[in-house]
């Protein structure tokens, strides 16, 4: 099995693979495609990602945790993934079904965009990615992607010239997350054997994963809703062009350190599913420790140099983004707080109730806000909705484990990281003149608020002999 260490590499690697595509080809297609462009792509793929949502129900964690926990047993996990397919065959097959009903009769704005962005929804029907994940199989998944994210990077300068390329854009993008979901399957074989499946087994499942869909959906409503009422109440597309190419940035640190919590949920299900209470707990506050510290650093950091970043990589037509990217950073420590005690508790633990409840105050929260505030104030009054559902969600989630988990602990050992990400914060705006040439002054920007940040990381670590941190990597070396 691999180690975890190898596992968090690899999938922070498939988590940028998945936002390397958009983020290399942004400045171009920003500047081809304008806001309007990148507005109707966001548009058109925030409804079809409604309809993969429906393929998909909660399979992503259920079957995730479903083969994880049976992944030492070949006859039992041949069972286990036979079953939860054919239960996502007939999902993807039926949301696949009314996509297609809803494109014909209901969509006459952006049908053409519509239409092709069914292959986006076609990609669920073979979507098997949550098993090689619960196999903690994630060296797979990198280097099956990343042929696929680089053929799909060059297509994108090659065939993609003019505002008119917007179709040629949606195609490639659909295409290749279809692409990507087919790749995988070559490899299934060595690890299952495909059974005739059980309606019994399949009943099992139903109930347990449509709990686990319902927090996918509650996110979805601050995920994605966001842009679909961008676009419908705030009468400009452009205003969806500008929200997308916020949440696109804000998405690099999340995919980075969020790429944890999908290699931890097996191994946490599988030592929850052993009674390793004590191990488990350790694991926690480690990661805790973590996140909050490269959180800080990525959030901070990407608040400090938004303004001169913006309009330089996107083009001035979205110096707008500048201003919205600032307002939505602590959304990354929020999330990467929320996501540790989600996917390496609640979740591993069976507590879907209270995991339920916490993501559905956060969809309550930001539909009340976005539709308030949306019609007057377009993309900044999405980015208040937002950061304040995911300010719910973690204190929320928070609350329900407070009995169970030193909280405490947890923000005293993660407190100081927040001082120096503020302190990096202010540095780096007092640098935001330092030249009239933009790429000179991000690139100063960075070096130093990285320096300034590491070095009082680092002397704070060295001076207080953090045990945690002592003790994490003694057990690296027991291991190698």
């Amino acid at each position: 099995m691999s180690s975890v260490k190898k596992n968090i590499v690899y999938n922070t690697v498939y988590h940028i693979l998945l936002l390397i595509f958009p983020l290399i080809t942004a400045p171009y297609v920003s500047r081809v495609l304008g806001a309007g462009g990148v507005g109707s792509f966001s548009y058109t793929h925030s409804i079809a990602h409604y309809f993969l949502l429906f393929s998909m129900v909660g399979m992503k964690n259920y079957g995730n945790r479903c083969v994880a926990m049976a992944r030492d047993d070949r006859e039992e996990l041949s069972h286990v993934f036979s079953s939860l397919y054919a239960m996502q065959l007939f999902t993807a097959t039926v949301s696949i079904g009314v996509y297609l009903i809803f494109v014909f009769v209901i969509d006459k704005d952006f049908k053409l965009l519509a239409l092709i962005q069914t292959l986006y929804v076609l990609s669920s029907l073979f979507d098997i990615s949550w098993f090689f994940f619960g196999m903690e199989q994630f060296k797979l998944t990198v280097t099956r992607g990343l042929a696929i994210r680089i053929l799909s990077i060059v297509s994108v300068f090659a065939f993609v010239k003019t505002k008119d390329d917007i179709a040629i854009y949606t195609l490639i993008m659909a295409g290749s997350t279809l692409l990507s979901q087919l790749a995988l399957w070559p490899f299934l074989k060595a690890n299952v054997d495909i059974v005739k499946p059980n309606l019994n087994r399949i009943k099992q499942h139903i109930k347990p994963n449509l709990v686990l869909f319902l927090p996918v959906i509650a996110v979805s409503l601050y995920k994605y809703m966001d842009k679909i009422m961008l676009g419908a109440m705030s009468g400009e597309i452009t205003e969806v062009g500008f929200y997308e190419n916020t949440d696109k940035i804000i998405s690099i640190p999340l995919s980075m350190i969020t790429a944890l919590g999908t290699v931890m949920l097996p191994r946490m299900s599988n030592l929850a599913a052993k009674g390793e209470v004590e191990q488990s707990k350790k694991y926690l506050e480690v990661s805790m420790l973590f996140v909050v510290f490269m959180g800080s650093a990525l959030a901070f950091g990407i608040a400090g140099i938004a303004p001169v970043f913006a309009p330089f990589y996107f083009g001035e037509e979205f110096a707008i983004t500048g201003s919205l990217i600032t307002y939505m950073a602590p959304t990354v420590l929020f999330i990467c707080w929320a996501n540790v005690i989600r996917t390496q508790y609640l979740i591993p633990n069976k507590m879907d109730k209270e995991f339920i409840i916490s993501v559905f105050l956060g969809a309550i929260v930001n539909l009340v806000i976005n539709a308030s505030l949306i019609p007057y104030m377009g993309a900044l009054g999405a980015v208040i909705g937002t950061i304040v559902a995911e300010l719910v969600v973690a204190l929320s989630q928070t609350y329900m484990v407070r009995k169970d988990l030193d909280i405490r602990q947890y923000f005293i050992n993660g407190c100081p990281f927040l001082v120096f990400g503020l302190i990096m914060f202010v540095m780096v705006r007092l640098l935001a003149n330092v030249s009239d040439r933009p790429l000179i002054t991000l690139a100063i920007q960075v070096i130093l608020g990285g320096l300034i940040y590491l070095s009082l990381s680092g002397a704070y670590l060295i001076l207080t002999k953090n045990t945690l941190v002592m003790r994490f990597f003694e057990s690296r070396k027991r291991k190698n």
